[in-house]
C-alpha cells in the first residue's frame, strides 16, 4: 500500500497558484459591484429633469456633490491597484515551470512513441556515451536515462509503467500544503504565532462585536429600537393625535440625540440660535416639562422641523442640522405608521386597551406630505408649486375661478389659465406649467370578492374579503384642458368632506321631487284610464281546432289604426296613438293567453315533451354552474400565481422623483393604501405601503367581513407620502349576509350497509383467499 507524504512548498510555486485565486476572488465580484456607474448617464439623467426639478433642494445639492466627489476616483484606483496585483501574479505563474508531469519514457530517449526495440537501444548507447558519470556527464540525467531504457525493455518495468505510471511501481501520495516553507521554520514561529493571534483573537473579535452590537440597536429598517419603543408608549398613552403632539413626538426620536446617533450634532451656538428661532415661530410648548420634550437634542429637532414647515430661514451651521433632521422624518413617520397598526391588531385580537385612533395614522400621513414639501396644514396646496407665493393666491381663490385645489387648477382652459396667472412672466408660467403636468394623476379601480369560496360574490359574516385595488398612474399633462368626471367616485378629501355635509339638503330636495312626481304619475294613470274606456273593445276569441287563436280581425283594426293615425291633425295624433297602443296591448295579451293555453293542452297531450323539456332545462342549468365554476377556478389560479410572481420578483422602489423645493433629498413618488370606517374613525385594513407604482399597479386588501349582517359603507383611501392635495377616497358598500349553517351529515357521507357488508365480505374473501394460497405453497 502506497504512503502519504505532506510536505510544504519549498520553492514557493504552489502559493502563488494560491494566492493569484484568491486575490482574484476578490477583485471580480469588487469591480462589479463597487465600479462607479457611467457618470455621464447620471449627468444626463440630471439634465432631463433640469426643466422640471431645477429649482428643488436635493436638485441642486446632487450637482453639487457630483462636482465635488472624489469617491468614485478613489474606488477606481483601488479597483485598478488591485487588478495589477492580480494580473502580475497571473504572469508570474505563467512563468513557472511545471513540476508534476506525466512521465513519458519516449520523451527522456529523445524517441518518438512506437519506435522498435533495436532503436531504442542504439539511442541508449549514444546517451549513454554522453551522459554517463565516468564520461564526464551528470548523474541524475543517467539514471533518468536507465530507468526510461528499463521501462521500454523490461516486462515488469513496463508493465508498471502502464498501470501506474511509474516504472518503480506505485510511489507515495504527496500532499502540497500552498504555504511557503519559512511559515513552519522554527525560526519564524514567534512571528508567525503573534500575527495568528493577532488576527484571529483581537481583530476578527473586535470587527464581530462591533457589527453585532451595532446591529442590535436597530430594527430592520434601520430605525433604533429605542425610538421604536418611545412611540409605541406614547401611541398607547395618547391614542388621539393632534398635529402639534405628534411632531413633539417624531422630533423625540433618539436618532436626534448625540449620544446614541453619532450623526446629530449638538453646537454651542445653539444656545443662542435656537431661542432666537423659537420667538420668531411663537407658541411651540417650550415650557412644557414631560421627558424626553424637554431635552434640548428634542427642543432644536423640534424647531428645526417647525422651521422648516413655516420655510424659514437659519444660519448655516442650522442648515445642516436641519437637512439632517428633514431627511430622517419620513422614516421615522412611516415607522410610527407601523407602530399605529401593531397596537391595532394587538387591540382587535387581544382587547383591554384603545388602539390609536384613525385620525392619528392620518395625521402622521400628513405630516409627511408637509416635511416633504416644506408646508403648514392650513396653507394651499398650491405653494408647491414654483413662484407661488402667498400673496398671489389671491388671483386664485377670486369668485371668477375659485381655484382653491391643484385639480381646480388643471381643470381650467388654458385661456382662463394663463388669465388668471398673468402675473407671471412667459418663462414661468412655462415652468409651472411643466412642473403641474409632472405631477401623479391616479385612477384607482376597485374589485370586492371572497377568494377560496363556492360564492366569490356573496359576503358572509366572519368571511375574509378581498379588495382588489388597481392603481394607474398617469402625468396630470395628460388630464390638461379635460374637466374631471363628477360622475366618478373617486373623490378628494375635500371634496369627500364637502359631499357629506350637501347629504341632507339633497335628502330635502328629493322629498319635493318624489311629492311632484307622485302628482304626475297620479295625473298620467288618470288620463290612461279614459284612454282605455275609450278605447274599442277586441273582438271576441274564437278557438280554433288545432288549439290557435284566430287574431286576423285584430290585426286588421290595429293596421287601419295605424293607418288613419297618419292622416289627421296634430291634435288627434296622440289619441289614436294611444288606441294604437291599447289595441296593440290588448292583441299582446290575447296572444300570450292562446300560447299559454296551447302549450297546456299540449303538455297534457304529451307527457314525454315535457319531460324532455325539464331535462333541457336542467341540463343548461349544469352547464351554466360548470361555466361558473370554471370561471372562479382560473380566477383563483391566476390569483395564486400572481401572489406567486409578487414573492419571487423583486420591483424597484425607484418610481418617479418628487418635485420638493426644500426637501433636502432625492425622493420618490410611494403611496398608502387603506380601508377604513370613517364614522366610527378605525382602520379596516392595515395600510399598504405601495413603493413601486411606476405605471399600473395591482394590490389586494385583506379584512374580516363584520359578525353582524347588514349594509355597510367603508372607504378605500389612497395617500400620498410626497404631495399635499392629491388624496383620493372611494366609497366601498358592503352588504353582508348571514352565513351558511355546517352541515352535520351530507348524501355522500351516507354508506349504506349494504355497501358495507359487501366490502367487509370482499375483505374476508380476500383474507381466506391468501390463506389458501399460503397452503397450497406449503
Amino acid at each position: 500500500m502506497a504512503g502519504q507524504q505532506f510536505q510544504y512548498d519549498d520553492s514557493g510555486n504552489t502559493f502563488f497558484y494560491f494566492l493569484t485565486s484568491f486575490v482574484g476572488l476578490i477583485v471580480i465580484p469588487a469591480t462589479y459591484y463597487l465600479w462607479p456607474r457611467d457618470q455621464n448617464a447620471e449627468q444626463l439623467r440630471l439634465k432631463s429633469l433640469r426643466k422640471v426639478h431645477g429649482r428643488c433642494l436635493w436638485y441642486r445639492l446632487r450637482l453639487m456633490k457630483s462636482q465635488q466627489s472624489i469617491v468614485p476616483t478613489l474606488k477606481k484606483a483601488a479597483l485598478l491597484f488591485g487588478w495589477a496585483v492580480f494580473l502580475l501574479l497571473a504572469y508570474k505563474v505563467s512563468k513557472l515551470d511545471r513540476e508534476y508531469q506525466e512521465y513519458n519514457p519516449y520523451e527522456v530517449l529523445n524517441l518518438d512513441p512506437g519506435a522498435s526495440l533495436s532503436e531504442i537501444k542504439k539511442q541508449y548507447r549514444v546517451l549513454s556515451l554522453k551522459f554517463h558519470p565516468d564520461k564526464g556527464g551528470d548523474e541524475s540525467t543517467f539514471m533518468r536515462i536507465a530507468k526510461a531504457y528499463a521501462a521500454l525493455t523490461n516486462e515488469q518495468s513496463r508493465q508498471n509503467w502502464e498501470t501506474y505510471g511509474n516504472p518503480d511501481g506505485p510511489g507515495a501520495t504527496s500532499f502540497g500544503i500552498a504555504l511557503p516553507a519559512w511559515i513552519v521554520d522554527q525560526k519564524n514561529s514567534m512571528l508567525v504565532l503573534l500575527v495568528y493571534g493577532l488576527a484571529f483573537m483581537v481583530i476578527l473579535p473586535v470587527v464581530v462585536g462591533t457589527w453585532w452590537y451595532r446591529s442590535i440597536r436597530y430594527s430592520g429598517d434601520q430605525i433604533l429600537i429605542n425610538t421604536t419603543q418611545l412611540f409605541m408608549h406614547f401611541m398607547y398613552k395618547t391614542p388621539n393625535m393632534n398635529m402639534k403632539r405628534l411632531a413633539m413626538v417624531l422630533t423625540a426620536a433618539f436618532e436626534f440625540d448625540p449620544r446614541s446617533n453619532k450623526d446629530a450634532t449638538i453646537r454651542p451656538t445653539d444656545n443662542i440660535e435656537v431661542p432666537q428661532l423659537i420667538r420668531e415661530l411663537g407658541n411651540i410648548n417650550v415650557k412644557k416639562k414631560e421627558p424626553p420634550f424637554c431635552y434640548p437634542y428634542s427642543l432644536k429637532a423640534r424647531v428645526l422641523v417647525l422651521a422648516h414647515l413655516a420655510r424659514m430661514d437659519v444660519s448655516e451651521e442650522l442648515d445642516e442640522d436641519q437637512r439632517f433632521v428633514v431627511r430622517k422624518s419620513p422614516a421615522l413617520l412611516q415607522e410610527m405608521i407601523n407602530v399605529g397598526c401593531q397596537l391595532t391588531m394587538m387591540a382587535n385580537s387581544r382587547g383591554g386597551f384603545h388602539a390609536p385612533r384613525l385620525v392619528t395614522i392620518e395625521n402622521c400621513m400628513k405630516l409627511t406630505q408637509m416635511i416633504v414639501q416644506g408646508l403648514q396644514e392650513s396653507k394651499s396646496p398650491l405653494l408647491q408649486l414654483p413662484h407661488f407665493e402667498e400673496e398671489h393666491l389671491r388671483y386664485c381663490v377670486s369668485k371668477k375661478y375659485k381655484v382653491r385645489s391643484l385639480q381646480d387648477l388643471v381643470s381650467l382652459k388654458d385661456s382662463d389659465r394663463r388669465n388668471m396667472l398673468r402675473f407671471l412672466g412667459e418663462e414661468k408660467y412655462d415652468e409651472v406649467f411643466a412642473v403641474l403636468g409632472s405631477f401623479p394623476h391616479i385612477t384607482m379601480d376597485t374589485k370586492l370578492q371572497v377568494l377560496d369560496d363556492e360564492d366569490s360574490n356573496n359576503i358572509t359574516a366572519g368571511s375574509i374579503v378581498t379588495v382588489t385595488v388597481t392603481l394607474t398612474r398617469k402625468r396630470m399633462s395628460e388630464v390638461f384642458e379635460k374637466e374631471q368626471d363628477s360622475s366618478t367616485p373617486c373623490l378628494t378629501e375635500d371634496a369627500a368632506t364637502t359631499e357629506e355635509a350637501g347629504d341632507v339638503s339633497k335628502t330635502k330636495t328629493k322629498v319635493w321631487q318624489n311629492k311632484s312626481k307622485g302628482a304626475k304619475k297620479t295625473a298620467k294613470s288618470k288620463k290612461k284610464k279614459l284612454t282605455k274606456k275609450k278605447a274599442t273593445p277586441a273582438p271576441a276569441k274564437t278557438k280554433q281546432a288545432n288549439g290557435t287563436v284566430a287574431g286576423n280581425e285584430v290585426v286588421a283594426a290595429a293596421a287601419a289604426a295605424a293607418a288613419t293615425a297618419t292622416t289627421v291633425t296634430a291634435a288627434t295624433v296622440t289619441a289614436t296613438t294611444t288606441t294604437t297602443a291599447v289595441v296593440k296591448e290588448e292583441e299582446d295579451e290575447v296572444s300570450d293567453k292562446g300560447s299559454e293555453s296551447e302549450e297546456g293542452e299540449a303538455n297534457k297531450d304529451s307527457p314525454s315533451e315535457r319531460d324532455e323539456d325539464s331535462d333541457k332545462q336542467s341540463d343548461t342549468e349544469v352547464d351554466e354552474m360548470a361555466g361558473d365554476d370554471e370561471e372562479e377556478w382560473e380566477a383563483l389560479q391566476q390569483s395564486i400565481q400572481r401572489r406567486e410572481r409578487a414573492l419571487l420578483e423583486t420591483k424597484s422602489k425607484v418610481t418617479h422623483p418628487v418635485y420638493s423645493i426644500y426637501f433636502a433629498e432625492e425622493k420618490h413618488e410611494w403611496w398608502w393604501l387603506y380601508i377604513a370606517d370613517r364614522r366610527d374613525q378605525t382602520l379596516v385594513s392595515m395600510p399598504y405601503h405601495v413603493c413601486t407604482l411606476k405605471d399600473t399597479e395591482e394590490v389586494e386588501l385583506k379584512f374580516p367581513a363584520p359578525s353582524k349582517t347588514g349594509n355597510y359603507q367603508y372607504s378605500v383611501i389612497l395617500r400620498s407620502d410626497s404631495y399635499l392635495g392629491l388624496d383620493q377616497i372611494k366609497p366601498l358598500k358592503l352588504e353582508v349576509h348571514e352565513a351558511k349553517a355546517m352541515l352535520d351529515n351530507h348524501p355522500q357521507w351516507d354508506i349504506p350497509d349494504t355497501e358495507e357488508e359487501d366490502e367487509e365480505q370482499e375483505d374476508s374473501d380476500g383474507i381466506e383467499e391468501s390463506e389458501d394460497d399460503d397452503e397450497d405453497n406449503d
